[in-house]
């Protein structure tokens, strides 16, 4: 999250970066998805609030799909993106059980992301380790 709100800071007025007003109500607006511009919302939300909603919005939207199209039974996150990203990594399965098509084209791409890093040897490795400390892998 840290990188894209460094992101959408770049198209906002550089002087408003360092606003820590600006800030915290960009990141609420962000976090709390709660739409300014709805009939039903305080108006009173500020600029920060409103961009940070929209940023937040197509966020949500690039990972899920878009509202209109229903909220998904599985969220998909940036935690979930880089899990995805890790099983690629160490060559595990995954479960795509219960994503909707959007997700599922959005996962396996971080998903393929990581078994082009794939190194068999750094698998082995890992899974030594995390025998020697009793941890077991699932299926």
């Amino acid at each position: 999250m840290l990188l894209l709100l460094m992101y959408n800071f770049k198209k906002m007025n550089a002087q408003n970066i360092f606003n820590p007003v600006f800030r915290q109500d960009y990141t609420n607006g962000y976090s709390e998805g709660l739409n300014p511009y709805s009939k039903n919302t305080d108006k009173s939300k500020s600029d920060a609030y409103n961009f940070g909603f929209n940023s937040g919005r197509k966020s949500y939207e690039e990972m899920n799909g878009a509202l209109a199209g229903g909220i998904p039974h599985l969220i998909v996150s940036e935690k979930v993106l880089e899990e995805f990203l890790l099983a690629g990594l160490l060559g595990l399965k995954i479960d795509t059980y219960g994503y909707t098509q959007h997700q599922l084209n959005v996962l396996s791409k971080w998903y393929q992301s990581g078994i082009e890093k794939y190194d068999v040897k750094e698998g082995l490795y890992l899974i030594e380790i995390l025998e020697e400390m009793d941890i077991e892998m699932g299926e």
